[in-house]
């Protein structure tokens, strides 16, 4: 029985031991994953507070255009009411917050479309701007995802590496999902002239 008691308290002891500083760099992970997905939050809510202008600015020269217009608002305030605890990472959390901002990318792409009838719109100092700031979000907003999938690659082979995993899974440290390509993005786009 005390042979017992001894041969789990060293597995205990050396399970430990090999493992320690394996806690410490998990949390430091964790947390790099987490100010990342505060990044990918950021740079989402800066285009969504460029939405309001960018409406007001195309909603006074395409006075026939309301459905697009109300498709941008609509899928905005969609967006804005989905949020993710850092804490739950989880691929379906992550699969609902990308299908929301989503819907954005494609409303705000249909309004863009729509904004080549109106020359005179294009032509505005003020859509000018607003277009501008709205192509250097989208690019933030790839650098931040990319950022955040890179951190949770380096957290997620932490966390499944041995003698790692058995620290993770003693302390509750579980895999996160990242971000993934938009259904179809594997196809080339088709240009016809």
């Amino acid at each position: 029985m005390k042979r017992g008691v001894l041969v789990v308290i060293a597995a205990l002891f050396f399970t430990t031991m090999f493992s320690s500083c394996g806690y410490n760099s998990m949390v430091n992970l964790d947390e790099n994953v987490k100010t990342k997905w505060n990044q990918v939050e950021t740079q989402y809510q800066r285009r969504s507070d460029l939405i309001p202008n960018l409406v007001s600015t195309v909603k006074g020269a395409a006075k026939f255009e309301q459905s697009t217009l109300t498709a941008v608002v609509e899928a905005r305030s969609k967006a804005s009411q989905i949020k993710v605890n850092p804490d739950d990472l989880s691929p379906e959390n992550i699969e609902k917050f990308q299908a929301a901002q989503g819907q954005i990318g494609q409303a705000l792409s249909r309004l863009m479309v729509l904004t080549e009838n109106y020359p005179e719109l294009k032509a505005t100092q003020q859509f000018s701007d607003l277009s501008v700031q709205l192509e250097g979000t989208e690019n933030r907003i790839a650098v931040a995802r990319k950022d955040f999938n890179d951190a949770v690659q380096a957290y997620n082979v932490k966390v499944r590496s041995f003698p790692n995993n058995l620290t993770a899974g003693m302390f509750g440290f579980k895999q996160k999902a990242g971000f993934k390509a938009e259904a179809g993005a594997e196809n080339a786009p088709k240009v016809e002239f």
